[in-house]
Formats: structure tokens, C-alpha cells, sequence
């Protein structure tokens, strides 16, 4: 099959849809791979590393994707992207589409086959989604740290305390890969942290981390009043294909310490916090009842060597699988497909979409 790696463009997004290694392996699987020129550089890998691998370069992007037939990319398509883009595609990509009707509404109009990384399931596990959700969510706590400084609209904190000054109160909704990420990475900086989930399981992993780590159930009640104690709160709540639950309500944010920090990283699929709004890296953070935001879309893309290696590594045996063109035997990836010829095909994309008249 042919496969096409386009560069990515959303702001600041520097990841590779797949490694030169990578590429490698679906050249020796009799495959041609397409590669845009550069779409590898700000994630450390030259063209001449994709050459070496096998691949062939071209130009631009419409040259890769009108020579392919799968697309395997990082992040959803955006602006000319979609005008590239065809029925006899299939798009191998994160799409998060629950939180994006007019994105969902155009792939139905083009009537491509859209595989989401987030929906490829796997045994009751994400696995495409994991590596990314492991990064976000020490992201999350690396960057609230830091906008807890004063010169970044702080509270002037400094997270782990130190003798003679308090710790900081880290409360993290959601005790998956990311908010597992989160707490173990503030846990590790000497915070008090409080992580939320619904099952017993996921609290009893959290708890073990350390003494500083507790580890609650989400009555509502409890849940807003630690929220409002927070000074770094982190949304990581995952419904697969769903839209995120409001779960902290603007009115709770704005009883939280002026110049506290909330990290969304539920914000790809529209957020767990009331006052979430999409941000990028450009412009990565707001101010809202007093409380700094952050809520970029594409966390990870901040550290593209590090995110394309492991985004890589989970990715390549699922594309080789879609190129061989046997994938519909496949139940994880089926369990992936999004839209199909016109029709929203995943159980959660479609349950959210009609609930929003779309």
C-alpha cells in the first residue's frame, strides 16, 4: 500500500506521524512510504534519516496525499489539510471528534474512512492513546509548577514546599495514564496530592505511590471542596470517543485561591472543568475568575522527540496492519473506526454528536 506522512501544522506541533525506524519496517513489509520534506525535523530526524529508511520524499503535502492511500499522522486535520483529503483515504490519526462537530461533519462530507488512535481499543485499554497520556500528564504537572511561579501570574508557590514553607495541594481528576502520570510526578515533587476516580482499583495504585497521596472517591461534595482548595488542579477524565463531563463548575474555580493553576488535559475531548477553553502553544494560557488556565490541545507536541518515539513505537504494528489491507479482521482496530462513508460509525462519537443536534 501506499503510505503518506505529512508534516504536521497545527501551531507549534512538532511530532512525525512515524519515525524513520518505522518507516523502515513498512518499506520491508513491501510497502512505499511518502514522506513531506521536513515533516521530521523539529522531532530531530533530517530527510536524509527517512531516505536511509527506505522512504521517498516529496515536496509537499499535496503530493503526499494525493500519491497515498493511507494517511497516518499525528494530530487531527486542519485548514488545507481537508481540502488534500478524499474518499479513498483512510486517515490514521488522533481525531477527537466528539469535541469537534464541524471537523466530524467535513470527514463525513469528504466520505474517507477515519481510524482515531484515542478509540482503537484494546482489552478495555487505549493502547495508542496511552504513550500520550503518560506525557501529558507529567506535562501537566511540569507546567502547573511553573505557572504557580509569580512571574507567570502565580501564586508565587513553590509546589513541594521546603522547611519552613508549605506544600502545595495538588488535586487530580481521574486516576488513568494521565492523571496516574500527574500524581506520581507531584507526588515525586513532595506536593499534597488528592486524586479522584471511580474505581477502587486505580485509588489503591494512587495510594501506594506515597504518604503524601490520597486517594478518594468523586462524591461531588468532596470533590468541590478540594477543588476549591487546590493550588494546581488537573482534569484527566476519559470517556472513549465521548465528550468530557463538566465535573468543576465555574462557580467552584472561582472560589479557588487567586493565581492557583487548572490544567485541562481532558480538553481534547472538550474538557472536565466548566471554564476549559482550547488553547495552543502560542498563546498557551488565560485567566479566568482569577485562576491561570491551561488547556492545550496537544500537550505532548511540546516534546516531539520524545512523544514521536513512543507515539511510534504503539502506532507502527496498527498502520502495518492497515496497510496490509486485512485490518477488518481486526477487532481493535475496528473498534477504532470513527466515521465511514458518510456515517458516524463509533458508539461514544455518535452518542455525544446526537445528543449536541449534530
Amino acid at each position: 500500500m501506499r503510505v503518506g506522512i505529512p508534516k504536521e501544522i497545527k501551531v507549534l506541533e512538532g511530532r512525525v506521524g512515524l519515525v524513520p525506524d518505522a518507516c523502515a519496517s513498512l518499506v520491508r513489509g513491501g510497502h512505499t512510504v511518502y514522506v513531506q520534506q521536513s515533516a521530521g525535523e523539529l522531532s530531530g530526524y533530517a530527510d536524509s534519516a527517512f531516505v536511509a529508511a527506505g522512504a521517498v520524499m516529496v515536496a509537499d503535502a499535496a503530493a503526499v496525499y494525493g500519491q497515498s492511500e493511507l494517511i497516518v499522522k499525528v494530530k487531527e486535520p486542519v485548514g488545507p489539510e481537508l481540502d488534500l483529503l478524499q474518499a479513498h483515504h483512510l486517515l490514521f490519526s488522533y481525531l477527537h471528534l466528539a469535541a469537534e462537530p464541524v471537523l466530524a461533519q467535513r470527514l463525513l462530507d469528504i466520505g474517507l474512512t477515519g481510524v482515531a488512535f484515542e478509540t482503537v481499543e484494546e482489552q478495555g485499554r487505549l493502547p495508542l492513546l496511552a504513550p500520550m497520556s503518560d506525557i501529558a500528564g507529567r506535562i501537566s504537572v511540569q507546567v502547573g509548577a511553573n505557572l504557580l511561579q509569580h512571574v507567570h501570574g502565580g501564586k508565587g508557590l513553590l509546589l513541594g514546599g521546603l522547611p519552613c514553607a508549605e506544600r502545595g495541594n495538588v488535586v487530580v481528576i481521574g486516576a488513568g495514564v494521565a492523571g496516574g502520570a500527574a500524581a506520581t510526578m507531584a507526588a515525586a515533587m513532595g506536593a499534597n496530592v488528592t486524586v479522584f476516580d471511580l474505581s477502587r482499583d486505580k485509588l489503591e495504585r494512587m495510594r501506594a505511590l506515597g504518604p503524601n497521596v490520597t486517594a478518594l472517591y468523586p462524591y461531588p461534595a468532596a470533590l468541590e471542596e478540594a477543588a476549591r482548595k487546590a493550588d494546581l488542579l488537573v482534569g484527566a477524565i476519559l470517556l472513549a470517543g465521548e465528550r468530557a463531563s463538566f465535573v468543576v463548575s465555574a462557580e467552584t474555580v472561582g472560589q479557588m485561591a487567586k493565581g492557583s493553576v487548572i490544567v485541562d488535559i481532558s480538553v481534547d475531548q472538550g474538557g472536565c472543568i466548566e471554564t476549559t477553553r482550547p488553547t495552543n502553544y502560542a498563546a498557551p494560557t488565560y485567566v479566568e475568575r482569577g485562576v491561570v488556565h491551561f488547556c492545550v490541545t496537544n500537550m505532548p507536541g511540546a516534546v516531539p522527540r520524545s512523544a514521536s518515539q513512543a507515539l511510534s513505537a504503539a502506532t507502527l504494528p496498527f498502520a502495518a496492519k492497515l496497510a496490509s489491507g486485512t485490518w477488518r479482521d481486526d477487532a481493535r482496530l475496528v473498534a477504532g473506526v470513527n466515521v465511514e462513508a458518510g456515517r458516524l460509525i463509533h458508539p461514544g462519537l455518535v452518542k455525544s454528536l446526537k445528543s449536541e443536534g449534530g
